[in-house]
């Protein structure tokens, strides 16, 4: 059991360290912080379906869907503004919450072995992906991932589900780790257009000793690929709860999200404490902005917060930090799968 700890702690490190490797990874930006038309609500355990019937009713909202392993509802609010909504909302004794739903964005023998020093630092140059700034490391500032194989390499049973913008559904490394996907965020595909689940997804379990592309963490785990960041690279928090909710029902051991907001939200809470109580490890990235400012969901008690390092094994010039992070891994200059098609940040950059 222990090796088994140690190889998964290795495993979630690794993967919530991709969003903090470089700014190409976050060049998506959104106009409002929180999705128009509509609110987040919770209802006290008091209130029953006709009373929650009628306090909508009287707010003039309509319910749209319900998270039902947290119960929380998202409403659309009609003619009233957000603010409104949750200010007429919050005027009820029965509501325990009403809230934005705010918006989250991604925080990116084989071939290309050789290539990725976070698994084996050898002091290799490591270069961006434009490879005009490119750095020599320093050897062994890595996450012994060779010696960690030693130990184990995952099994087909241990089901990590990637909660991003999507997986390359075609991609040689990725196709066949790939066991259940679904779409919350929108955009009626499950393909990755945007460009950083499918990069998520390969250093998580990529296929190995296949004399292909790259190698991954735990390559013999399984992926759930979760898709709660629309083509453009940002979900909002209801996308990302309904993803929480349905990996843990759909069995996944580990829930990874390199995406962030500096938005708390009750909801987001509860979909992370609903995953740990069902046995599940979480883990998000800490964020990029350099300062000791709060990354939701990574601040959360019971989610693993994951800043980011170079190849010398110093923490990223880019990458958030303070007392509520857990753990710092690489994060700058991370080789990993790109879609084979063309993608948001391929396009932009």
């Amino acid at each position: 059991m222990k090796k088994f700890i140690i190889f998964i702690t290795a495993l979630v490190v690794s993967l919530s360290a991709l969003v903090l490797q470089n700014r190409f990874f976050v060049s998506a930006q959104v106009k409002e912080d929180f999705v128009k038309g509509e609110v987040l609500v919770k209802f006290k355990a008091t209130i029953n379906t006709n009373n929650a019937a009628e306090i909508h009713k009287k707010v003039g909202a309509r319910v749209k869907e319900t998270i039902s392993g947290i119960d929380v509802v998202l409403v659309e609010t009609g003619t009233k503004s957000v603010g409104d909504t949750v200010s007429a909302y919050a005027k009820f004794g029965g509501v325990e919450f009403a809230e934005p739903n705010f918006i989250a964005t991604a925080l990116t023998n084989d071939e290309y072995y050789t290539n990725q020093w976070a698994l084996n630092n050898t002091g290799q140059e490591t270069c961006n992906t434009k490879r005009d700034i490119c750095t020599t490391g320093t050897t062994d500032a890595d996450i012994d991932a060779q010696e960690a194989w030693g130990i184990s390499t995952g099994s087909a049973q241990i089901k990590i589900a990637i909660l991003d913008s999507g997986i390359d559904q075609d991609h040689p490394d990725l196709a066949e780790k790939i066991i259940g996907n679904i779409d919350f965020s929108g955009s009626g595909s499950v393909d990755d257009f945007y460009g950083h689940g499918t990069h998520v997804a390969g250093i998580a379990s990529a296929l190995t000793d296949n004399s292909t592309g790259v190698a991954g963490v735990g390559y013999n785990t399984s992926i759930l690929n979760v898709k709660v960041l629309n083509d453009l690279g940002s979900g909002s928090y209801s996308a990302i709860a309904n993803g929480i909710e349905w990996a843990v029902q759909n069995g996944a051991k580990v829930i990874n999200m390199s995406l962030g907001s500096p938005q708390k939200s009750s909801t987001l809470e509860l979909a992370v404490n609903y995953a740990w109580e069902n046995g599940v490890v979480v883990v998000a990235a800490a964020g990029n902005s350099n300062n000791p400012s709060r990354t939701y969901p990574a601040y959360y008690e019971n989610c693993i917060a994951v800043a980011a390092t170079d190849n010398n094994d110093v923490r990223a010039s880019f990458s958030s930090y303070g007392s509520w992070v857990d753990v710092a891994a690489p994060g700058v200059n991370i080789y990993s799968t790109f879609p084979n098609h063309p993608f948001y940040l391929q396009i932009e950059n």
